[in-house]
C-alpha cells in the first residue's frame, strides 16, 4: 500500500507543486482567496472529482469529492496568507517581494498542497483497486481571522464523515496529541451622546468611560474565572481624539479563550453582562457584534495513531545536504529566544550529545513518538469545530528550520523551497496512507465514531449562531 501511494505522490507531483509556488505567489487574504479557489478547482476537475464552490456562505470555500459511499473520509486544505508578511523564496535576509504586503507566513500554500496531493493519491489508489468510498477534499478559507471550518462545521459540511485528516507545516514530524484553546471574538460598541467637556460636561454621556469601566469589570471578572482563561482587548474606535469633547462612541474588540468551548460560552455570557452594566452606569447604550468563535480541538485517539502509524510507513521528509544548509543559515537568523526553544526540544527528547548533532543540520528528521496529552496548547484552531463533528486526527511536518516561528518572514520564506516541497511530499503520503487504511477497514472508522460520542454525547454546539454571515 505505501509503494503504491509513493507512486501516486510522485506521478502527480508535478501538480502539487505547482499548487504549492502559485499560491505562495497569490498570497491572497482570508476570503479573498479567489485565484487560490480556481486553481484548486480547476486542477481537481482535471482529476475527476466534482467541485462544489461558494459553500457556507464563503464565495472561497470548496468542497471536492470522487468515489461513492461509505467509508467518507475527508481532508482539509488552507490557503489563506497573512498580512505584512511578503518574503522573497529561500532568501535568508528579509527582504519583502512588495512592501506591506501579504505573504504565507504560517505555511498554508503548502498545507493545501500537501492535501491537495493525498487526495489525488487517494483517488488514483481507488481507481487502481476498484476501492468503494469517498474522498473528499474540502477547501477551507481564512483559517486566520474567520474560523472557516467553524461556518462549515456549523452549516453541516463535515457532518456524514467518517473520519478527517489535516496537517500543519512546521519544524517537527509527528501527529498533533494536544488539545487548543476555544475562542470567542466579539466587538462590544457604547454609544453616548457628545458635548463640551468644559462648558457642558453634564449635558454629555461618555461612550469612552463606560468602554473604561467595562475593562476595570472585566479585570475583576479575570479573579473569578478558571485560570487557564485568557481574555484579550483593543480599542477599535476611542470617539475621536479631542479631549474637550466628551465621546461619544467606542468600540473595543474582545478575543475570550478557555481550554473548552462551553467554558467560552459561559465567560462571554458574563462579559456582556458587564458590557450592560458599564453602559447604565455612564448612561450609555450598549450593543455587541459576534465576529467569529472557534471549538476546542479534540483529537481523536483512534484516528491518530492510525495517522501516526501511517507518518512512520511512509517516512519522514528525505532532506539532502543542500537542504541542511539552507536549513542552518536560516536557523542563524532567527531570535535567541527561537534557537533557545529548538535546544530546549533537543534536550528533552534527546541526549546532549544527540541534540548538538542535530542542530549541526537543523531539520528534523524522525517521527515523534505516539501520545496524546490532556494540554490545551495556547492558541486557537477552527480544526476544533471539525473534531466535534467529525472523529479528526492531525500532524505536522518538518517544512523549515528547527525553531522557525509562525507568521514570521522566515517561515514564508521558507515555504517555496526544496525544504517546503520535501514535508509536503512527507505530508501527503501520511495522510493518503491513513485515509486508505479507513476504507479498507470501515471498522476503524466506527470505533473512531465512538470514542468522539463518548467524548460529546453525540452533540455539537457551534459557538456561532445560525444567522451570523462570515465578514465577507
Amino acid at each position: 500500500m505505501k509503494d503504491a501511494i509513493y507512486k501516486n505522490i510522485e506521478s502527480k507531483f508535478q501538480l502539487t507543486e505547482e499548487i504549492n509556488r502559485r499560491i505562495w505567489d497569490y498570497a491572497e487574504l482570508g476570503l479573498q482567496e479567489h485565484k487560490s479557489v480556481e486553481l484548486f478547482s480547476k486542477l481537481l476537475e482535471q482529476e475527476g472529482f466534482k467541485v462544489k464552490k461558494n459553500i457556507a456562505g464563503m464565495p472561497t470555500a470548496f468542497e471536492a469529492s470522487f468515489g461513492n459511499g461509505k467509508p467518507i473520509v475527508g481532508i482539509m486544505a488552507e490557503y489563506d496568507a497573512l498580512p505584512n508578511l511578503s518574503q522573497e523564496a529561500g532568501s535568508t535576509t528579509h527582504i519583502p517581494v512588495v512592501e506591506n504586503s501579504s505573504g504565507h507566513g504560517c505555511g498554508h500554500n503548502s498545507l493545501g498542497a500537501a492535501s491537495f496531493g493525498a487526495a489525488l493519491a487517494v483517488k488514483d489508489y481507488m481507481v487502481d483497486n476498484n476501492l468503494n468510498g469517498t474522498i473528499k477534499l474540502f477547501g477551507c478559507p481564512s483559517e486566520e481571522k474567520d474560523n472557516g471550518k467553524t461556518f462549515m462545521a456549523r452549516d453541516g459540511y463535515f457532518d456524514d464523515l467518517d473520519a478527517a485528516f489535516t496537517w500543519h507545516p512546521g519544524d517537527k514530524n509527528g501527529t498533533w496529541g494536544l488539545s487548543s484553546l476555544a475562542n470567542v471574538s466579539v466587538v462590544f460598541h457604547f454609544k453616548g451622546k457628545t458635548a463640551h467637556a468644559a462648558a457642558a460636561p453634564h449635558l454629555g454621556r461618555s461612550a469612552l468611560d463606560s468602554a473604561e469601566i467595562m475593562s476595570i469589570g472585566v479585570n475583576y471578572l479575570r479573579e473569578h474565572v478558571i485560570p487557564e482563561a485568557r481574555i484579550h482587548y483593543a480599542y477599535l474606535d476611542v470617539g475621536g481624539n479631542a479631549p474637550n469633547v466628551v465621546q461619544g462612541t467606542t468600540s473595543v474588540h474582545y478575543y475570550i479563550r478557555a481550554p473548552k468551548v462551553y467554558q467560552v460560552l459561559e465567560i462571554y455570557e458574563r462579559i456582556k453582562d458587564i458590557a450592560k452594566g458599564a453602559a447604565l452606569i455612564c448612561g450609555t447604550e450598549s450593543s455587541y457584534e459576534l465576529y467569529t468563535g472557534l471549538s476546542d480541538y479534540m483529537p481523536n485517539k483512534v484516528l491518530t495513531k492510525v495517522l501516526h502509524e501511517s507518518m512512520v510507513e511512509f517516512g519522514p521528509p528525505e532532506f539532502d545536504e543542500n537542504d541542511f544548509k539552507l536549513a542552518r543559515e536560516f536557523f542563524n537568523t532567527l531570535s535567541k529566544g527561537e534557537q533557545d526553544n529548538a535546544k530546549k526540544y533537543l534536550v528533552d527528547n534527546y541526549s546532549k550529545e544527540r541534540g548538538e548533532s542535530i542542530l549541526e543540520k537543523p531539520l528534523h528528521t524522525e517521527i515523534a513518538p505516539f501520545e496524546i496529552l490532556p494540554i490545551a496548547v495556547p492558541g486557537s484552531t477552527d480544526v476544533g469545530d471539525l473534531s466535534y463533528v467529525a472523529p479528526t486526527a492531525q500532524l505536522t511536518m518538518s517544512t523549515t528550520a528547527l525553531g522557525t516561528s509562525p507568521h514570521t518572514w522566515q517561515m514564508t520564506a521558507q515555504g517555496n523551497t526544496s525544504i517546503a516541497l520535501k514535508g509536503i511530499k512527507a505530508a501527503a503520503g501520511a495522510m493518503a496512507l491513513a485515509s486508505i487504511k479507513i476504507m479498507e477497514n470501515p471498522e476503524i472508522a466506527k470505533e473512531a465514531k465512538e470514542e468522539l460520542i463518548a467524548k460529546t454525547g453525540g452533540k455539537y454546539t457551534c459557538p456561532i449562531p445560525k444567522d451570523l454571515k462570515p465578514k465577507i
